[in-house]
């Protein structure tokens, strides 16, 4: 059985908005399209009272699957690639915002307001770029280089395809 974010879900993910525990808003991501066993041995075995909760309350919704064996391997190899919904620089933008709660909101809020109003103030390709930059220069400095290369190869997955190789988070 897979499971889908619902609207309600992706209301809660949205900037702003954080009604959820951060692990439930972290399954919450995970989950779109994951197989409901998967998700339910995340956090050491707490993830199983969190789906429940999160299907109970309408956030996920299941559906019946019959994926093909080899498509199941191949997830298990590799993170799925990010589905053309996804691959935009709005899906970028919104990839940051996430960060920039995630990494500096409880830790650093006012760093976190500084980089929400520069992403908010982002309004072409290139000055997003850059508030994108700037954040991954602050991960650098406070989580180190392998997790901040870590974010900027997700951030290339992000763009769109006519970016992608053009990207100034490019290797």
């Amino acid at each position: 059985m897979l499971l889908q974010r619902t609207d309600k879900a992706r209301r809660e993910l949205s900037p702003g908005v954080r009604t959820l525990s951060l692990r439930e808003r972290s399954l919450l991501l995970l989950a779109d399209g994951k197989p409901l066993a998967d998700l339910q041995t995340m956090y050491n075995g707490v993830g199983a009272q969190m789906v429940d909760r999160l299907l109970r309350d309408g956030y996920l919704a299941a559906q019946a699957a019959d994926p093909a064996p080899e498509a199941s391997t191949a997830s298990l190899e590799t993170p799925p690639e990010p589905t053309a919904a996804l691959r935009s620089l709005a899906g970028t933008r919104m990839y940051l915002f996430d960060l920039c709660e995630r990494l500096f909101a409880r830790r650093d809020p006012a760093l976190a307001r500084s980089f929400h109003a520069a992403l908010r103030a982002a309004r072409d390709r290139q000055s997003m770029l850059e508030v994108g930059e700037a954040l991954l220069a602050e991960v650098t400095q406070r989580a180190g280089p392998e997790r901040a290369q870590g974010i900027r190869e997700r951030l290339e997955q992000l763009q769109p395809p006519e970016h992608a190789l053009s990207s100034a988070w490019g290797n």
